[in-house]
């Protein structure tokens, strides 16, 4: 966990889940130059039961969102997680690579959708141990 003399910008996490995502998201960051930042992307396993999308499918997303974002931040590393939680998986990937903070750009979405999926922007925010900084600008995705 970071110390409170520790810049929050000093290395961001960074959840993208799509291409789209990952070049808003990176556009959004672009102005605030963190030091490092590492991206991260959540392919959901199902442990047990039917995965959402194929895993090889779901790693292919990720490389091409790792891609995108890395034609604004270069020197991005990368996080490939694989976790059943999305946010479980972030937040994990925060402490793993002991991100100074987490910073995301929300996906909006119908009420009722953020509903059925338990709205993840409220869990990050709120499940989190370190900062979370939401970007602006986010679209319907």
């Amino acid at each position: 966990m970071t110390s409170a003399t520790q810049p929050l910008l000093r290395h961001l996490l960074v959840p993208v889940a799509t291409e789209t995502d990952a070049r808003e998201t990176a556009r959004a960051l672009s102005p605030y130059n963190p030091e490092r930042v590492t991206i991260v992307h959540v392919v959901e396993k199902g442990e047990g039961i039917p995965d959402k999308t194929p895993v090889e499918q779901s790693e292919a997303v990720a490389e091409a969102a790792f891609t995108v974002f890395r034609e604004t931040f270069p020197d991005a590393a990368e996080e490939l997680v694989y976790e059943r939680d999305v946010v479980e998986g972030v937040v994990d990937a925060a402490n793993a690579v002991e991100a100074s903070a987490i910073a995301f750009q929300p996906r909006e979405g119908s009420r009722l959708r953020q509903f059925l999926s338990g709205d993840r922007t409220l869990r990050l925010v709120t499940e989190a141990d370190r900062p979370v900084i939401s970007l602006p600008g986010g679209g319907d995705r």
